[in-house]
């Protein structure tokens, strides 16, 4: 009787459109996924050295293939959760615009593809740790954290935060590693604050689907006193790569900067007079932060090989013009 199933599934769906296909990757999530892998791959070899760019062209492939991938299964997980709430009808699932047995076959593709890549063309331990943190995404969280405990996104965060360290071992395998550890905390640190904003935006949502959210379990003032306590130990956490010294004063003035802001958002939400509007904006300022932040790590670890270039530059000008 499943077999039957299965076959007139197969036969009455179209075949989906490379829009729909795409529009199961979570192509921002993927996009903020990779931001962090590429620089801890700039961050794991010392200024003014560049890694191989053969290596972050197929790192950063292989990554953004399996954190698609990731994203597909988590799509078919909840397709019936996704069916119900405002934010992800639409999508291609709960819409019919790609079948479960599609979505399936097009996860599986990127998945092998993805981690395949990361074999053949960087090495196994980058690969591995990939496929750790795809089946920590795709199983453990999205089957079953995200709806045995409230603590869900605080416990399976540790999946989204590993691409630096992704980024980290493509490049130089476990030389260093330590410090691409740094960054996994703060994307670990910064996920609860982060999700909770959005989670109470949508806490009627997910009481509707009986999903155990914090702010529905134990409900929005003791949300909001969490959302503090963890943008609080975040701030002291983005100090750790300056404290260190594997960043400098560049990097520390744009966390203090960029923390200060997350901090200021959440005192407001724990002073509990803010609507709900102000949670969405809190989370759309979470995804900004972390994007600085990260580019800051970036800009920090080259500007004095960027300046000694300009002046080199500027000095062959000078030259130059006085030449002539």
């Amino acid at each position: 009787m499943n077999s039957f199933n299965v076959k007139i599934d197969t036969i009455n769906t179209p075949m989906p459109s490379l829009k729909d296909l795409l529009g199961l990757c979570k192509l921002k999530v993927v996009a903020l996924i990779l931001l962090t892998a590429v620089v801890g791959m700039f961050l794991a070899v010392p200024a003014p050295y560049l890694p191989d760019p053969y290596i972050v062209i197929s790192a950063s492939l292989g990554i953004s293939l399996s954190a698609a991938s990731a994203a597909v299964f988590n799509h078919i997980v909840d397709e019936q959760i996704d069916m119900q709430m405002s934010r992800t009808h639409q999508r291609p699932l709960p819409q019919g615009k790609v079948s479960r047995n599609q979505a399936l076959v097009w996860g599986v593709f990127l998945g092998i593809l993805g981690l395949g890549i990361l074999q053949l063309f960087v090495n196994t331990i980058t690969m591995v740790l990939t496929f750790i943190s795809l089946i920590g995404y795709a199983v453990i969280y999205t089957m079953y954290l995200k709806r045995a405990t409230p603590q869900n996104i605080a416990i399976g965060g540790a999946a989204g935060a590993a691409p630096p360290v992704l980024g980290w071992t493509a490049v130089s395998g476990t030389q260093g590693i330590e410090y691409s550890l740094l960054l996994f905390l703060i994307v670990f640190i910064w996920t609860p604050p982060h999700f909770w904003a959005l989670a109470i935006f949508r806490v009627n949502e997910y009481k509707k689907v009986d999903v155990p959210m914090l702010p529905v379990t134990h409900g929005i003032e003791y949300t909001n006193k969490q959302i503090l306590f963890y943008t609080i130990l975040l701030f002291i956490v983005t100090l750790m790569p300056y404290i260190y010294g594997m960043s400098g004063l560049i990097y520390l003035a744009s966390a203090i900067l960029l923390s200060g802001g997350f901090l200021v958002y959440a005192i407001k939400i724990f002073n509990g007079r803010e609507n709900k509007l102000f949670y969405w904006k809190t989370f759309k300022y979470s995804v900004n932060y972390l994007m600085l932040l990260f580019i800051a790590l970036l800009v920090d670890h080259y500007w004095l090989f960027f300046i000694e270039k300009y002046k080199n530059i500027n000095n062959f000008m000078t030259n130059f013009l006085t030449i002539g």
